[in-house]
Order: structure tokens, then sequence, then C-alpha cells
């Protein structure tokens, strides 16, 4: 699956998730663009995305954003703490759909 990490979730959680494709929103040059722009931008690439951003789900569609959206709820943002669910995150991925939101709490 290709797998887009908002901008800010730590650049090392692409290394863990193995058997996906996966890039960074500033990878791709899109850093600093409105959460509508990012969707846009990335539905053209990418079928899933992982997000802290919990205003996203109340500011735009998500599902019918054309992607999968994996909102992860955690206490910060470090790569240490991230890397204790991404299992949970990874098992998502495995079963994840277009449209779906799965929301994940650490």
């Amino acid at each position: 699956m290709k797998v887009l990490l908002d901008e800010c979730l730590p650049k090392r959680l692409k290394q863990t998730l193995q058997g996906h494709e996966v890039a960074t929103v500033p990878e791709m040059g899109w850093a600093g663009k409105t959460n509508g722009e990012l969707l846009k931008l990335a539905k053209a690439t990418f079928e899933a995305f992982v997000t802290v951003d919990q205003n996203l789900q109340y500011q735009q569609n998500l599902k019918e954003s054309g992607m999968a959206i994996i909102l992860v709820v955690i206490q910060n943002n470090r790569y240490e703490t991230f890397k204790l669910i991404t299992p949970k995150i990874q098992k998502a991925l495995q079963t994840i759909r277009t449209g779906q939101i799965i929301q994940i709490n650490s």
C-alpha cells in the first residue's frame, strides 16, 4: 500500500512500516499545505494517510477524500512513542479500505 505520513509524524516511522511504500509530506514537497490541499494532492498518488491531526475529521469530508485515513491519538509525536504502536498501525494498513477511517489510540 502507498502510505503518506503527515508532516507532524516522526520521519523515522517510515522505516518501521514494513511492506508498504511510505513517504512523508515534507518529502513530497507538500509541507505547510492546508488539509484540503494536502488530501487533494495525496489522493492522486497514495492510498492511505496517517495523521495525528484530530481536527482533520471535522474540517474535511474524509469518507469522500479518496483515501484511507488512519488517525492516531497519542501522547506526543516522538519516534519512541510511535514505535510502540507501530504494530497497530501495521494491522490497520492491512485491513483499511478507501473512504474508511480507523482511529488508533496509544
